[in-house]
């Protein structure tokens, strides 16, 4: 059981922005937007990812959320180069090797094009090569992973969003904004 003054937050992280407080290089810091103190990322997203980002001022609750060993299922939608067909897919569903060992999707599924907002700057398009969305839900979450597996299949990730963590969804949540969530959907 969590603190009676145990928060979670889930914030829309932006493109460009690190899953940190503190800013490095070219990309921007959480700071630039949410200035509660004691509050700590559960888990990762890359600079170049956008999407869902849970913080909590919770140490246990931080961990259950991030600690694979939890199977606490993330939902990404990514747009790839190309067409996947469902053999495909499939290869995903099964696992593909990756440097580090097997990678497996729990579910997998291509998406009618989804209404994202506009990313700054823009993904690269090439004229004679279409794109396509994908729905991938994993419950690891090795460092790039998503974007790895989609590559082994020969789909290379041009953007990246993750819409949900277990329970937790964007639910229209604007790109740049938190709200507090309840955490009793955890335990």
């Amino acid at each position: 059981m969590t603190s009676p003054s145990t928060r979670l937050i889930a914030f829309n992280k932006p493109y460009g922005v690190l899953s940190q407080f503190t800013q490095e290089g070219k990309w921007r810091g959480l700071k630039d937007y949410i200035q509660l103190p004691h509050f700590y990322a559960a888990g990762r997203l890359d600079a170049d990812s956008e999407g869902l980002l849970l913080l909590t001022n919770d140490g246990k609750l931080q961990a259950k959320i991030a600690d694979p060993t939890f199977k606490l299922e993330k939902t990404y939608w990514i747009q790839v180069e190309g067409m996947p067909t469902e053999k495909d897919l499939e290869t995903l569903r099964q696992g593909v090797k990756l440097k580090d060992g097997l990678a497996q999707a729990v579910r997998v599924k291509l998406l009618d094009i989804p209404d994202p907002w506009p990313r700054h700057p823009p993904i690269r398009f090439r004229q004679n090569i279409p794109t396509s969305w994908i729905e991938v839900v994993i419950t690891e979450g090795r460092n790039r992973q998503v974007r790895r597996m989609s590559a082994a299949v020969g789909f290379p990730t041009l953007r990246l969003i993750r819409v949900a963590i277990g329970p937790y969804g964007m639910n229209g949540l604007e790109q740049g904004s938190w709200r507090e969530e309840k955490i009793s959907l955890l335990y």
